[in-house]
């Protein structure tokens, strides 16, 4: 079995084994399909296409932020689920315990790595769960509005499959309306106009 036992830099070796253990971020499937309907994104693909919604839509946000931080968000923001799996965003039912299984799963990934790494990523983690920050805040707007343009573009396909009404999909984009007034406005005509194709329940 590959191992790095070779590298006798204690620091470098659990940085290179972190870097081989978040590779699993690719084997995490989330509900949301890719754009030509051929199969679901995994989640370290699902963070690349923020990351970059982020750079390109960088002018929609009000308020002034550091993008180079949205980004560092963008790439650590789902990590956890390596543990904790995915939790599709309309389940009542699994999102219960989600916050205790992400905080446990982060103890235990961002606890591998030497600490002021570990801390300085677990605190990006953090920072975007608590939305209080113009980053945070603008890196939530990303993470929402790229499956809902995923769901636009593939007849609403985790819409239908989980039965979810235009309520709720507004009720989850919320954060975009007051973070993101141009790119609400963008939410609010793709609800209208999936609701009028037929791919979101009224």
């Amino acid at each position: 079995m590959a191992d790095f036992s070779f590298v006798t830099n204690n620091k470098l070796k659990r940085q290179l084994d972190f870097l081989v253990e978040i590779d699993k971020m690719k084997n995490i499937f989330r509900r949301t399909v890719i754009i030509n309907k051929s199969r679901r994104e995994n989640d370290a693909e699902h963070s690349w296409h923020f990351a970059m919604y982020a750079m390109i839509l960088e002018e929609y946000s009000p308020e002034h932020i550091d993008i180079n931080k949205v980004i560092k968000i963008a790439l650590v923001h789902d990590l956890v689920e390596i543990y904790a799996g995915d939790t599709f965003a309309y389940d009542s039912e699994g999102n219960k315990n989600k916050k205790q299984r992400e905080i446990e799963a982060a103890n235990n990934l961002f606890g591998s790595i030497c600490s002021e790494q570990g801390n300085y990523l677990r605190s990006l983690w953090e920072e975007f769960e608590e939305k209080e920050t113009a980053e945070s805040r603008f890196a939530n707007v990303c993470d929402r509005l790229q499956p809902l343009i995923h769901n636009y573009f593939t007849d609403g396909h985790t819409w239908r499959e989980g039965d979810v009404s235009s309520s709720q999909v507004l009720e989850r984009m919320d954060i975009i309306r007051t973070a993101s007034p141009e790119l609400w406005k963008v939410v609010t005509e793709i609800v209208d106009n999936s609701i009028k194709r037929g791919i979101l329940r009224p």
